[in-house]
Parts: C-alpha cells; sequence; structure tokens
C-alpha cells in the first residue's frame, strides 16, 4: 500500500464503524464528476464551504439583531457554529457521519441576507416583483455553492442546507430517498410554490440532525441575546416551560440534546419526545411574541426597505445601461462566468448581489450611491 492509499484509508477509517442508518462517504454523489483526492467526500465538502467567499461573509450578517453596538451578540456566524456543534454531537452520539453534518451546518446560512429575516422577506418582494420566484435563504444557500461559486459539493451536503429550515418543527424526522432529479425538481418547485419548502424533507438522518439542530441553536441562544439588549428578562419566560427546558441556553441545549438521543438512538429516524416537543412549540411561541417580533421597529424595517429597494433600482438600471463603473460591475460581474451572466436576468443578477452583502456593505453602497 502506498502513502496516498494509507493517508486515504486513514481519513475514510470511520466509515467501518459507522450506524447501519449513516450515509457512508461511498454513498457520495455529484452533480458532475470530481476529482478524487484523499479527502473523503463529505470531509471535502467542508474545506469548499469553509473556503467559500459566502462563508467569508457570515461574519457581518444579521443573526436576529442588527445596528446594534453590543459586540456580544450574536452574528449568523456565531449561529451555525453552534449548529456545527449541537448537530455532531447528536451524530456522534448516534454514530452518524460528522462530515456530512460538518458540512450542512456551516453551509446552512450561506444564503441568509443583510439583516437577517426582515431583509429576506423584503428581497422575496422584490424577487417576485420582478418575476423571478420566491426568494428563501435555505434555497440561496444552494444558489450560492451551486451556481454563484461554482462548488462541487455532493447532493447529500446541498440537499441537507436545502431542507435545513428550522423554522418548521417536527415530532420525528424521517429522511426520504432521492436521486439527482429528485434533487433538482424541489429545488426548482421553492421558487414557484410560496409554501414548497415547508413540505421538503432531508434524503439522510445527517440532514434531520441538522434541520432539528437549526432550531435548538438559536431558540435559547436568542432569549441570552435579547436579555442582554434589555429586551425581556429571564423571569419573563413561563415556568411550564423553564421547568421543562430549563432557563438558559446551556439547559435548554443539553435537555434536547438528550432526548434526542435518547428517543433516536439505533433508529432510522430523529425523534422528540411528545413533553420536549411541545415544550420546544411553547418556547419558539414565546420566541416569536417576544423576540422576533419586536427585534426591529417600524423605522428599523421602513429603513431596510428603502436600502434593499433603491439599491435594487439604480443597480438594474446600471445592468440595464452597461454603466460599467457601478460597484457591481466593478465587484460582481468581473467576478462571474460568462455562463452565469447568459443564463440569468439583469433583475436576478442584482437579487443575488444584493442578497450576497453583509449589513455594513448594504449600508455603505446606500450612502454611496443613494443617501
Amino acid at each position: 500500500m502506498n502513502i496516498n492509499s494509507k493517508l486515504k484509508a486513514n481519513l475514510n477509517f470511520k466509515d467501518k464503524y459507522l450506524s447501519k442508518f449513516a450515509t457512508k462517504n461511498s454513498d457520495a454523489m455529484y452533480l458532475y464528476e470530481d476529482k478524487k483526492d484523499i479527502r473523503p467526500s463529505f470531509f471535502k465538502d467542508v474545506d469548499r464551504i469553509i473556503y467559500s467567499l459566502s462563508y467569508t461573509r457570515y461574519i457581518d450578517k444579521t443573526q436576529v439583531f442588527s445596528l446594534n453596538d453590543n459586540d456580544n451578540i450574536s452574528k449568523r456566524i456565531i449561529h451555525v457554529q453552534l449548529v456545527s456543534k449541537i448537530a455532531r454531537t447528536i451524530g456522534r452520539a448516534l454514530n452518524l457521519n460528522e462530515d456530512l453534518i460538518e458540512a450542512a451546518s456551516l453551509g446552512h446560512d450561506l444564503g441568509h441576507v443583510p439583516f437577517g429575516h426582515i431583509g429576506e422577506s423584503i428581497l422575496n418582494e422584490i424577487s417576485l416583483e420582478n418575476n423571478e420566484g420566491y426568494f428563501n435563504h435555505n434555497i440561496q444557500s444552494v444558489r450560492n455553492l451551486m451556481v454563484i461559486e461554482n462548488k462541487n459539493i455532493t447532493l447529500q451536503t446541498l440537499d441537507a442546507i436545502m431542507c435545513h429550515n428550522g423554522e418548521f418543527i417536527l415530532g420525528k424526522y424521517y429522511p426520504v430517498k432521492k436521486n439527482v432529479q429528485i434533487f433538482f425538481d424541489e429545488y426548482q418547485k421553492s421558487y414557484k410554490n410560496k409554501n414548497f419548502i415547508k413540505t421538503l424533507k432531508p434524503m439522510t438522518l445527517e440532514g434531520c440532525i441538522v434541520r432539528i439542530s437549526d432550531m435548538i441553536g438559536y431558540l435559547g441562544r436568542d432569549i441570552e441575546d435579547a436579555i442582554r439588549l434589555n429586551l425581556l428578562k429571564v423571569e419573563d419566560i413561563p415556568k411550564e416551560i423553564t421547568n421543562i427546558l430549563g432557563s438558559n441556553n446551556s439547559q435548554i441545549i443539553n435537555t434536547i440534546v438528550l432526548d434526542i438521543i435518547k428517543n433516536s438512538f439505533a433508529k432510522p429516524y430523529i425523534k422528540l419526545s411528545p413533553k420536549i416537543y411541545n415544550a420546544i412549540k411553547s418556547l419558539k411561541d414565546f420566541n416569536y411574541k417576544n423576540i422576533y417580533n419586536k427585534a426591529n421597529s417600524k423605522k428599523d424595517i421602513l429603513y431596510y426597505k428603502n436600502i434593499f429597494r433603491k439599491l435594487f433600482q439604480k443597480f438594474l438600471e446600471d445592468l440595464n445601461e452597461k454603466n460599467t463603473e457601478s460597484d457591481i460591475y466593478n465587484l460582481f460581474i468581473m467576478t462571474m462566468p460568462e455562463k452565469y451572466l447568459q443564463n440569468n436576468s439583469n433583475a436576478r443578477i442584482v437579487i443575488d448581489y444584493l442578497a450576497g452583502m453583509t449589513d455594513d456593505f448594504i449600508i455603505k453602497e446606500y450612502n454611496k450611491y443613494i443617501k
């Protein structure tokens, strides 16, 4: 056995000990042929994601709270790292593929836009008005890797990213079998059908773990951030919730993770006990009422809408008039292959450009061109 074969064997040795329900590296599927090296396929996905430009921009994207000067408030980068750690903890306990879990966890929010979910809803309105379909951050995450940055990521990782949405909680998560055609059909339908993303289910058990870990990663942490900003007190959380899940982020994560492991061990699904499932639903409702619906003032939302809409019109005019002095040419168009430019409308190109911006950059562009 030569040195490369030995190194490859070392990197793949875990496959022999994975659960029969795990996704093996030998199961990896690609959209197009991939150059082989010593790295396992899902391990390689992690590398390609963390070296992407989309991943670099996590550092200045909103998690929940925008335009605050508290350095202890979570940004999107912290959320994806928390999801990765939580998901890998569950995956290790269940003897599943941690590389696939890590890749999907770190890539799941690459498509988030400036100012978080509020920004996403504004860009969705713009997209619909310009006949570009529904805009969803999970679909944009896939688009960033597959189209904009042209990364050859495995189908299993792309699917887990596409199906990650932790807003739609279930008591039990079953993976469903898919192939490349089914994946693409679901991807395309998400642009055309408003409610289709609510029906998406991952093709792997690892993807199911990432989906539920997305929710675990934000529930308690968002409460901590809200407390730091004096938006609520821990005493405000109903006792019927804290008595079951705990009263701080560490307790909430520990309670849910242990419940999942206990109810999912050696099973072909990921399951919550009814008691924990109901408590999580109640906590989500509490968070929406007391955090998410209050995170942005009406003034803030009007400000964000003005930024997105004015910049969209500005950059669309620049493309239509071939204004090569514009930043959309110098910072985006010039970096894209001819195939991308030929296959996308000017409206879609502007949407991709705006979606990829950080909070600070979109404000700088607004101040430069509009204000």
